[in-house]
């Protein structure tokens, strides 16, 4: 990280799956560079934490992984910052690490959430699943 780039943020997203809640870690990018960015670059991401990123409005968002190293699933949510009526409209599996396919699902977000590949599959992460936002833990 340089000197003039602030380290990102801390939180917590919480899932209420069909068998529970389900929570990640996760740091928080907000400014068009740090989304630019994401986890270009990471060697691993641990289960149980990951990316999220704020986008300031709700359209369809876009992603590829060019540059980054791990495959990952994209998990999509539209919903208010402050959490009310959050939920998931779309997952995107295990996308391969180096790819320039563009990934995204066909509802508009406010929010993505990029985890380890496979961990939205076993966890029960599906679209409709209610999603809060909060501080970390």
């Amino acid at each position: 990280m340089s000197p003039s780039t602030p380290p990102a943020q801390a939180g917590r997203v919480t899932f209420e799956v069909t068998s529970g809640t389900r929570h990640v870690s996760v740091e928080v990018v907000a400014t068009a560079a740090a989304r630019a960015k994401g986890l270009m670059g990471r060697e691993k991401l641990e289960a149980g934490d990951g990316m999220l990123f704020v986008f300031d409005r709700l359209e369809v968002q876009t992603f590829w992984m060019r540059n980054t190293l791990i495959p990952l699933d994209m998990i999509f949510i539209a919903g208010e910052p402050s959490g009310a009526e959050a939920r998931v409209v779309g997952v995107v599996h295990e996308a391969a690490p180096h790819s320039t396919v563009i990934r995204s699902v066909p509802q508009a977000s406010r929010f993505v959430v990029e985890v380890p590949g496979g961990w939205a599959a076993t966890q029960g992460v599906v679209s409709g699943v209610s999603v809060r936002f909060g501080p970390p833990q």
